[in-house]
């Protein structure tokens, strides 16, 4: 089976983004939105995002919702509508009657669960159904979430994950039909948990907020934006999208649970509109000067009130993963708070997100940026040390940290191996061509 045509309905963000990503490809594309003023807004994003190549319509066909008879002869339709089940649901309806026999089915959803959408809608539809979960913005982000339902055939699958790796450059990570998936599931518990962890580090360790973000950034292999200025990227009102969503979704008995609704301050900021860059400021902004110079500056939330940025200097004790996790002063003691509850999490997750850890460390190195992923990390750190240290602390140990401390890491044979669950070896799965 190969794919060489894609219908996207839904002009977004996504949608647009990855129209136009698979026209640049080569492929046939339509582009199919509610109505005409949606579909011009949705044309101008394509034009933003291959600019010169699509602004006057170029190799993409369009048309509105009143349409969808024609996605009949695509290879690969591709619903990228709003994060709202019974929205995805009735749309799923009308697609499954209008598309050719044979053809792939996806939803771009980036946590609903697939089962939720597709529940009762017959056999032609499950056979044929996944999940492709582009991130955004969908030019630049590497990653791909690839979801099988229950009951998908295993051609939709393989046709698929070739597809977006061959011809959309992309690197594609093979997930399981649970909440938020893999990337999102450990990058949002991280982000949310450490709104907790963080005020308690403010409160109890003195840190301020530019050195809570300078700590969880280069020194643990994360971007420079660190906690909050990521937030402040993303959008508080996502982020309390995405709770939501985990607050109803989460196994019983998750860890998650505890951190789905936002601290007091941060639930100030979202009851205001303080969002982050969207909406002008959120935990930073930047001003102007009468004279064009810019100044940055931290929304202090101690004090409710705005202040200069600081840039804060970090030393030896806290430049690296290795040091700054053993630092016996508030600074360590809160990365270990956070790192340390986000890489159990991560453990205690297989195989319940992913039968296997390089689908999890893939996920969080091409989703979030992180120079390595959690298993990678503990390996770096020595999973021995870290289980002991857990132990000591009185932390629960994940059973496959327990079986990487006995085996001598989650990888071995030059990272060509992994750990199973089960604590036996298996050769890890490599990378296709188009993925560094």
């Amino acid at each position: 089976m190969e794919i060489a045509s894609v219908a996207v309905i839904g002009g977004g963000t996504m949608g647009a983004g990855i129209a136009a990503l698979a026209a640049a490809a080569g492929c046939r594309v339509l582009l199919l939105d509610r109505d005409e003023d949606a579909v011009t807004r949705a044309m101008a994003r394509v034009a933003r995002e291959s600019p010169g190549r699509h602004g006057e319509g170029g190799d993409i066909a369009t048309g509105t919702f009143d349409d969808l008879d024609r996605i009949a002869g695509y290879d690969w339709i591709c619903e990228a509508v709003i994060e709202h089940l019974e929205t995805k649901r009735d749309l799923f309806a009308r697609l499954e009657a209008a598309r050719s026999d044979g053809s792939v089915i996806s939803t771009n959803t980036s946590g609903i669960p697939l089962q939720a959408i597709v529940a009762g809608l017959g056999p032609r539809l499950a056979r044929d159904v996944v999940v492709t979960h582009f991130f955004n913005p969908v030019k630049a982000m590497k990653l791909m979430e690839l979801v099988a339902g229950e009951h998908t055939r295993a051609e939709a699958v393989a046709a698929m994950a070739a597809f977006a790796s061959a011809k959309l450059g992309k690197g594609v990570v093979h997930a399981k039909d649970t909440v938020n998936f893999i990337a999102n599931r450990i990058g949002c518990f991280w982000m949310l948990s450490g709104l907790h962890k963080a005020r308690l580090a403010r409160h109890r360790g003195g840190l301020a907020m530019e050195r809570i973000d300078a700590l969880m950034a280069a020194p643990v292999g994360l971007p420079a934006t660190g906690l909050y200025g990521l937030i402040d990227l993303i959008g508080l009102d996502v982020m309390a999208f995405v709770a939501r969503n985990l607050a109803a979704n989460l196994p019983a008995g998750d860890a998650g649970h505890a951190f789905t609704a936002f601290p007091p301050e941060e639930q100030a900021m979202l009851e205001r509109g303080q969002l982050g860059r969207k909406a002008g400021g959120g935990f930073y902004r930047v001003t102007k000067g009468a004279d064009g110079s810019r100044a940055k500056e931290t929304f202090d939330l101690e004090s409710g009130a705005w202040r200069e940025a600081v840039k804060p200097a970090l030393g030896e004790r806290h430049a690296t993963a290795s040091a700054l996790l053993v630092a016996q002063d508030a600074e360590g003691a809160f990365a270990r708070d956070l790192m340390g509850g986000t890489l159990a999490y991560a453990a205690g997750l297989v195989p319940e997100i992913s039968d296997d850890i390089v689908n999890i460390d893939r996920a969080m190195r091409w989703g979030f940026a992180w120079r390595q992923g959690p298993f990678e990390l503990l390996d770096a750190l020595g999973p021995a040390t870290v289980a002991a240290a857990w132990e000591a602390e009185g932390r629960p140990l994940p059973a496959l940290l327990r079986h990487a401390a006995a085996a001598g890491g989650f990888y071995r044979a030059g990272g060509r191996e992994q750990l199973a669950p089960d604590g036996s070896w298996q050769a890890v799965p490599p990378v296709a061509a188009a993925a560094p």
